[in-house]
């Protein structure tokens, strides 16, 4: 177990930092110490830990910054950063909120605005800039009704989460399909029975519980239905199985050219903004290469395997092997407050769980997301929560918008209960997973050396 102490290093100087500056009154405490660095001082307490060579701990770093999973992940980033940058500049998502506001009955606004939320994050693919989007307007909406802002903010931050368990472009569902080996579709049907119940139940609640008799909403901008065309065509390739690099550029190529047909973009703006895409992907670009590297260290050094044998001796079976997962990935986004760092951190583990406990990939994938994602939305300490609190300027806290947070509270319990009720299972059984058809031969080989030591 000594080798897994880099990794130990790592969440420790993450997560001691952002304690010492939520201690001194930081604002975002937990975002101020990047989390590249302290992958950085993980790796030099490896170099010197572990035991070999330099060279030969060196080369082992250098192949697992460079597996091919980790690179396909750190290039999807980058084309999703694009996407994203160029859609918003050229006033998608602007007009994309003012879409929702205009067809939603300004008697069931509450409703309405998750809905909203719900859809901007899954066609964007980030809670943060769904948040960041919508969260001013629900303050706005919130004061003018009297409806409450705590209510409407937990209505807000939930339809956020949504988006970012639910999107095929979210770096968190980047990151889970990635470390587990399965495909983005795969995992958006399975995850679509995890979340869609939830949705509907709490779309059903705030139809009830959230009436409004305020007039029309006054919108912010134009109503442009051409500007939300490129958010529907990445959603429905990706979810249509279409190659997610061919999708995400041909969206980025769409957004360009409805921002020099309205005005938005020269060729130079244009380019700009693509580059400002990539740069806004940078530290999680950067973690997960060296979280790559850190991790193949780690395994090469027995660490994996020490973690899997001390680990079964709380498994049983696939049930308790997917409990295991989820709480795992859940205490580690508690830990480190980042959904996509704690995916990343459990990505390996999850995967030799899988293959030793015959745990369908793609369920880890849909546990790994879902549950980082429900518990990434609820720490009082998390960007989204900080962020959405923030624009109440000290007035509304996270503890009095956490009672009003449903969807996440029942996401939770979905995705609790699949475990051993498998409901959401049915759009995979029928196309069962080839575990060692998906494996390269190394990894089998690596598989049957691993087992043979934790047996």
């Amino acid at each position: 177990m000594s080798s897994l102490i880099p990794f130990a290093i790592f969440v420790v100087v993450y997560l001691g930092s952002g304690l010492v500056l939520e201690a001194q009154g930081v604002k975002m405490a937990f975002y101020q110490f990047p989390a590249p660095v302290a992958a950085v001082i993980g790796i030099l307490v490896a170099f010197i830990l572990l035991k070999g060579k330099f060279e030969d701990k060196f080369n082992t770093f250098l192949e697992g910054c460079g597996d091919s999973n980790i690179l396909i992940m750190c290039v999807i980033y980058l084309l999703a950063g694009a996407f994203a940058a160029v859609c918003k500049a050229m006033g998608g998502l602007d007009a994309t909120v003012n879409l929702g506001l205009n067809y939603v009955p300004t008697q069931y606004l509450a409703a309405g605005i998750f809905i909203i939320t719900a859809f901007i994050s899954l066609a964007t693919g980030t809670s943060v800039g769904s948040v960041v989007a919508v969260g001013p307007i629900a303050i706005s909406i919130a004061e003018k009704t009297g409806m409450g802002i705590p209510m409407l903010l937990g209505v807000v931050l939930g339809g956020s989460m949504f988006g970012d368990n639910l999107s095929v472009i979210s770096d968190t569902t980047i990151a889970a399909t990635r470390t587990q080996g399965c495909s983005m579709r795969d995992k958006f049907r399975l995850n679509l029975w995890l979340t869609l119940i939830p949705a509907i139940i709490t779309v059903v609640i705030l139809l009830f519980t959230g009436n409004s008799s305020i007039g029309k909403v006054a919108l912010s901008g134009e109503i442009n239905y051409i500007k939300v065309l490129p958010y529907v065509v990445v959603l429905v390739g990706a979810i249509a199985g279409g190659n997610v690099f061919a999708v995400l550029f041909g969206g980025t190529v769409l957004a360009g050219l409805i921002g020099f047909y309205y005005g938005s973009f020269t060729c130079i703006t244009y380019a700009q903004t693509i580059y400002a895409g990539f740069t806004g992907m940078t530290d999680i670009f950067l973690l997960s290469l060296l979280i790559g590297g850190l991790a193949n260290m780690i395994n090469k050094a027995g660490g994996i395997t020490a973690l899997l044998k001390y680990a079964q001796k709380f498994i049983s079976g696939r049930r308790s092997a997917e409990v295991a997962i989820s709480a795992l990935v859940s205490l580690t986004d508690i830990a480190v407050a980042n959904n996509t760092v704690a995916i990343i951190i459990n990505g390996e583990v999850a995967r030799s769980l899988c293959y030793k406990f015959k745990v369908d990939p793609r369920r880890s994938a849909a546990l790994l997301d879902t549950f980082s994602n429900v518990f990434q939305g609820l720490i009082p300490y998390g960007a989204q929560m900080l962020i959405i609190t923030g624009f109440t300027k000290g007035s509304v806290s996270p503890i009095d918008l956490l009672p009003h947070a449903w969807f996440l509270y029942l996401l939770f319990l979905s995705s609790l209960i699949s475990i051993f009720v498998p409901f959401s299972n049915g759009v995979i059984v029928k196309d069962p997973w080839n575990y060692e058809k998906q494996k390269p031969e190394s990894e089998v080989n690596d598989a049957i050396v691993a087992e043979e030591a934790i047996e």
